[in-house]
């Protein structure tokens, strides 16, 4: 589906936008509980799970959909790197760049080990590296870019559906695979979490390979049930009000894999005059998302704002960078995937 008639792009914008609230709280020292939707929900879910949740639904939907669309496995490949390192690679340079100018270590900078892995760990998606002593060590969190953590997770999910290659010409195969890895998923996340959810897999904890990876399948289902055929307001109104009623009863989290996903995609698709049309601007989102995190520690740094100014200071720098990753960098990466 082309992008200019759908939602998407406003709505992975929001998710960005969702993810800063939260770290806001964390990040100031306020404390994430005190964050708003946290609060009011009874701590089942914060704007940046939502944002989260929302982002990897989308993905799991679209990736599937790439996947179809590719001629073969190394054009799909190719697309999902470009989709990801340039920007990635841009932000990390910048990161380093900036250090020296707020080191505080006891030793030189030069001699710093952490210093010089955090751009190749973090680079490689496996070896997440978050902190460079001596840099935010007075912070309430030390590290200088938190957000990149959920990138290896989301990559191993374009990998593990590469794997439907195999068997792509398969419909009804495929759609039975993506409904029996659903529910091996929900079955451990819901009955065995704590016998796997500290388990570790390349540095991916199994607790969030089950939540934002159950996201991302419901997503792929979805996706191969060509669900945009058959939404519906009403579909996008029942899902929500079920959403209320499982917060407000507490059981949210057991419901919340299949609702979130009807109601992410069912407003994707409904035509909103005004919002369609967001995605002239570019896809921000993810420059927003890994931008955004050393933005805000850099303005703790120096300037210490309350969490409102804080929270309103984030988000548009954010932004400003989010459209400048999108228009310098990524949209151009993007371009070579046809060559």
């Amino acid at each position: 589906m082309k992008r200019h008639y759908n939602n998407f792009d406003f709505l992975r914008f929001l998710f960005a936008i969702f993810v800063i609230i939260t770290h806001s709280f964390a990040l100031s020292g306020v404390g994430e509980e005190k964050e708003w939707l946290y609060a009011i929900t009874n701590r089942q879910l914060s704007f940046s799970g939502l944002g989260l949740s929302g982002f990897f639904v989308i993905s799991g939907f679209f990736i599937y959909r790439s996947c179809e669309r590719s001629r073969n496995l190394w054009d799909y490949l190719k697309k999902r790197v470009l989709r990801v390192f340039p920007g990635l690679l841009v932000v990390l340079v910048l990161s380093l760049l900036i250090v020296p100018f707020i080191y505080e270590g006891e030793t030189s900078l030069l001699s710093n080990r952490s210093y010089w892995t955090y751009g190749p760990y973090n680079l490689s998606l496996y070896g997440f590296q978050g902190v460079i002593s001596g840099v935010f060590d007075h912070h309430p969190y030390k590290s200088i870019n938190g957000s990149l953590w959920t990138i290896r997770y989301e990559f191993s999910l374009y990998l593990a559906i590469a794997l439907l290659f195999l068997v792509r010409k398969q419909k009804r195969l495929i759609v039975a695979l993506v409904c029996v890895v659903l529910l091996v998923m929900m079955f451990l996340f819901h009955f065995a979490l704590d016998q796997v959810g500290g388990a570790e897999i390349a540095g991916m904890v199994g607790v969030h390979i089950l939540n934002l990876g159950g996201f991302f399948v419901v997503g792929t289902l979805l996706a191969t049930l060509d669900f945009e055929k058959w939404n519906s307001l009403l579909l996008v109104g029942v899902s929500f009000v079920l959403i209320l009623v499982s917060i407000h009863l507490d059981f949210f989290i057991t419901t919340k894999h299949l609702l979130l996903p009807l109601v992410v995609l069912g407003i994707g698709f409904i035509p909103l005059k005004g919002i369609s049309s967001f995605s002239k601007y570019g896809d921000a989102s993810y420059g927003i998302y890994i931008y955004a995190f050393p933005i805000q520690q850099l303005l703790l740094y120096f300037l210490k704002p309350s969490i409102l100014v804080f929270i309103l200071s984030s988000m548009s720098l954010a932004i400003i960078f989010g459209y400048l990753s999108w228009h310098l960098i990524e949209k151009k990466a993007l371009e070579l995937k046809s060559k």
